[in-house]
């Protein structure tokens, strides 16, 4: 993922000034020839992308290859996601401000920021849920916001607060994430099951959503979002309230998508999952894009999150706040 200026794929991060001081395979349509596996010596020595029959853009699995090497590879893939000046404001509040960047076939990018820098409204504008007020966004070449129908179906889609159909059972909100998504119905309940079963809710899909844990319907809505097999998912804090055990799941699906030519865009606070699970990330602050590119690029041989505090110039805590450690007022 990188700047969208000149057109030139880059490993070397775009940085702004800083504003501060502070220095089973679970695609639901997969098939055995999208899921050969590409040896690593190979990749090394082929400077073309190998195109399967589906259609989709066949990587190395991250069983074969580390993030940062797929990230490398993925850089010569085709673009199928790009944002051009996008541009969001209420009033004189600027909440995205010229947020530009292309995501290549094959890729998981890591967007990531303090709380309020832009991050949401970015990808809620990516994926035609919140309508900017200047700017493009292409997927595979479709607008997103001139042809929204056949750019939403090249989209899943994990919007930040999701609102479920809670009073359907988990099987009807998968059939009718399906429907809405152009899915053939004789195809529906295979997809399904597999997706169910990839995510361990087969015991679950008889029962209402509304008596899903949280970590349940954030799985589910998951399970929706890929039930179309998308070219992109564009996911907004898909970790969040899923326990351990379920999050190393969900990486493992996800990273399957990405090995099988998906890409993946997702926001997250955690900057050590970034840097272990994307090949790219963009950081943004106060609605612009400071740094983006690969992940070893931005962070520069110091840890993701050293770099982060360095570039968002994070207050320090260490001053002030003395008295919480003095004496109680009431003494």
């Amino acid at each position: 993922m990188e700047a969208s200026s000149g057109g030139n794929p880059a490993t070397a991060p775009r940085v702004r000034p800083s504003r501060t001081s502070a220095g089973g395979d679970v695609n639901p349509e997969s098939t055995p020839q999208q899921s050969a596996q590409v040896p690593a010596a190979d990749v090394a020595d082929s400077p073309e992308p190998r195109t399967p029959r589906t259609g989709r853009i066949q990587v190395p699995g991250p069983s074969v290859v580390r993030a940062r090497e797929r990230g490398r590879i993925a850089e010569q893939n085709p673009v199928v996601l790009r944002t051009e000046m996008l541009t969001k404001t209420y009033g004189s509040l600027v909440a995205a401000n010229e947020v530009s960047m292309d995501v290549h076939a094959g890729s998981f990018t890591g967007v990531v920021g303090p709380n309020g820098a832009g991050k949401t409204t970015t990808l809620s504008m990516i994926t035609g849920l919140l309508r900017p007020t200047s700017g493009r966004v292409t997927v595979s070449g479709v607008d997103v916001w001139t042809d929204g129908p056949a750019a939403k179906r090249l989209i899943g889609t994990l919007p930040d607060r999701l609102r479920l159909f809670d009073r359907l059972t988990g099987a009807q909100l998968l059939y009718y994430s399906g429907v809405l998504h152009g899915v053939q119905e004789s195809v529906l309940a295979q997809r399904s099951s597999e997706l169910a079963e990839a995510f361990g809710l087969e015991s679950a899909l008889g029962r209402l959503v509304s008596d899903y844990s949280a970590g349940m319907q954030k799985k589910i809505a998951l399970a929706c979002s890929m039930i179309h097999a998308p070219e992109v998912l564009v996911l907004d804090e898909p970790f969040e309230a899923i326990d351990p055990v379920s999050a190393s799941n969900v990486t493992e699906i996800l990273e399957k998508y990405v090995g099988g030519g998906g890409s993946v865009v997702m926001s997250s606070h955690s900057l050590d999952l970034i840097q272990r699970v994307c090949d790219h990330v963009t950081i943004i602050v106060e609605g612009s894009v400071i740094a983006q590119g690969t992940v070893d690029a931005v962070r520069d041989g110091v840890s993701l999150e050293e770099r982060f505090v360095a570039l968002t110039g994070t207050n320090d805590t260490r001053k002030g706040l003395e008295w919480l450690h003095g004496s109680s007022d009431s003494a």
